[in-house]
């Protein structure tokens, strides 16, 4: 997965920039911690300002964080180069479905946190019914599929836990899977599809008859026919959910 990021990741400084209303839940789940490690790092979106490290095991990541950020290492989730009880809370931002061993990088955000494990990810029940997946690439769909983590076995991990979901705006800054549900040209753009996981991950020929179906029912109006009660929503529930355990008793 390094190697795959190291060759597809190159745009996320521009292609994923932090939401400022999804920035907003993640900072709201971290309020009352003082140190934070973020874990799969990434690029840095949505890093509160208490990161005391960040852990990211691609450079091409690594080297995309803006300056004055946290120090970031080079590692994975299942074995981070941190103490046990060594933060008040780990972070993990839509990067779990990335990890070779689940259950062990779980137990490694429980070892390093004292207080809190915060994770964001995806419920792909849910968001399979993605218009953009289900009417136009179910290649995609499949690949979501396969590297999505079930909720239940994420909360079974983590233990007692609160799931909150997590709406995603029509004019969504960050350009993730589901961002663009109401400006549906940009799926089109070969720069912003490199930087949504079920779409980098999926050989090009099987997504070719989708965009080509979905640029001519732009092109003739039938996709704003099709999908007309979506063009007035704020906000949509397309499965993605912050996760958070509390560690203290």
């Amino acid at each position: 997965m390094t190697a795959i990021y190291d060759r597809t990741g190159r745009t996320y400084a521009r292609t994923r920039q932090p939401d400022p209303r999804i920035a907003a839940t993640i900072a709201d789940a971290l309020r009352g911690m003082d140190s934070v490690a973020n874990i799969g790092a990434g690029t840095g979106s949505y890093e509160p300002d208490r990161t005391v490290l960040a852990v990211e095991p691609s450079r091409v990541m690594i080297e995309q964080r803006p300056a004055g950020r946290a120090p970031a290492v080079r590692a994975v989730a299942e074995d981070l180069p941190i103490g046990s009880d060594a933060v008040d809370a780990a972070l993990a931002v839509l990067t779990i479905h990335h990890w070779r061993d689940l259950a062990r990088g779980i137990a490694e955000l429980r070892r390093i946190a004292r207080r809190r494990v915060v994770v964001l990810t995806w419920d792909h029940l849910v968001c399979r019914e993605f218009w953009l997946l289900r009417d136009y690439f179910p290649a995609a769909a499949d690949t979501d599929a396969k590297i999505a983590v079930p909720l239940p076995d994420l909360t079974a991990l983590l233990g007692e836990s609160t799931t909150v979901p997590v709406p995603v705006p029509h004019d969504c800054v960050d350009g993730f899977g589901g961002a663009f549900w109401r400006r549906p040209h940009a799926y089109l753009d070969g720069t912003v599809r490199a930087g949504m996981s079920m779409f980098a991950l999926t050989p090009e020929p099987l997504l070719r008859e989708g965009l080509s179906r979905l640029r001519t029912d732009l092109d003739t109006g039938a996709w704003h026919t099709r999908y007309a009660d979506l063009l007035d929503e704020p906000a949509l529930d397309l499965g993605y959910r912050l996760v958070i355990a509390d560690l203290s008793s």
